[in-house]
């Protein structure tokens, strides 16, 4: 019998007791994976069931991040590994979580297998549990609802500039940065916005109001007495851009600090951090 039939075969099986879930625990499009544990119902709750990353969805997923020597990949999700593994050939290092101990397993020997266990570590964990603060690159391929319950401690946790991509699905309102189409799939980067929702002040007294809704921001700009409306603002991670006044700003934001180029402004007031991106985030 083929692998193909096999598979078919074990999935009808599966069906016809009752275990669709289990199912769809341990089928993946190139092998059964099944520990006795998942056989028997005796393995952990799975919020995603695993299904493997083609070869050319790995590296350009990689790729949209920007990853290589330096960069610290938290994979969301691992299973076998394949993504952080590849993201370690490229120099990076990082850690995988995935609830499956059979898949983390299997992940381990792989990296040992490649050479770069010693750049890889890899972690049965609940992902929803997970530390997120510390990794530049977060790599994903979950589900819909899954990405939505993540994406508030995303926004909150990880560094401004810290690059997310993910696998197939998107992240509702907060629009990607960059998307495209890899190996039959589609792929999302986002880059994760400071927070800059608030009142500011530059060295001359102009006063700038900032309204954010995840890295597209507005507002006003009030000098001598004359509101105007701020326009193509936009944040690119720590990165701030808009025009005003007649004139273009660039940026960089640091805490309570803006420096650019002939210019600077100091945080007034912030609206809280469980303000209107985040509170967006989680409705």
């Amino acid at each position: 019998m083929s692998r193909r039939s096999t598979i078919a075969a074990l999935a009808l099986t599966l069906f016809a007791s009752g275990s669709v879930a289990l199912g769809a625990r341990c089928l993946s499009p190139d092998v059964a994976r099944c520990s006795w544990a998942s056989l028997t119902g005796n393995a952990p709750k799975l919020d995603v069931p695993y299904l493997g990353t083609r070869p050319e969805a790995v590296e350009a997923m990689l790729d949209m991040a920007g990853a290589g020597p330096g960069d610290r990949v938290l994979d969301l999700g691992t299973g076998d590994g394949r993504i952080l593994i590849a993201a370690a050939r490229r120099g990076a290092s990082g850690v995988g979580i995935d609830i499956d101990p059979v898949l983390i397993g299997e992940a381990r020997a792989a990296a040992a297998r490649a050479g770069v266990a010693d750049r890889t570590r890899f972690v049965t964990g609940d992902l929803f549990e997970t530390p997120l603060a510390g990794h530049t690159v977060v790599t994903m391929f979950l589900l819909p609802r899954v990405n939505l319950q993540l994406r508030p401690r995303l926004l909150r946790e990880l560094a401004p500039g810290t690059r997310i991509v993910s696998h197939a699905f998107d992240m509702g309102d907060w629009s990607p940065d960059g998307k495209q189409r890899a190996g039959g799939s589609r792929l999302y980067l986002w880059r994760v916005p400071a927070m800059v929702a608030g009142d500011w002040e530059f060295d001359d007294g102009t006063h700038l109001s900032l309204q954010q809704h995840f890295q597209r921001i507005g507002g006003t700009v009030t000098r001598a007495g004359t509101v105007a409306p701020l326009t193509d603002g936009r944040m690119s991670g720590a990165i701030i851009r808009f025009t005003a006044l007649g004139r273009s700003y660039q940026g960089v934001v640091s805490d309570d600090r803006i420096a650019g180029a002939g210019w600077q402004a100091r945080l007034l007031s912030r609206q809280t951090r469980r303000g209107s991106e985040l509170a967006a985030a989680e409705r």
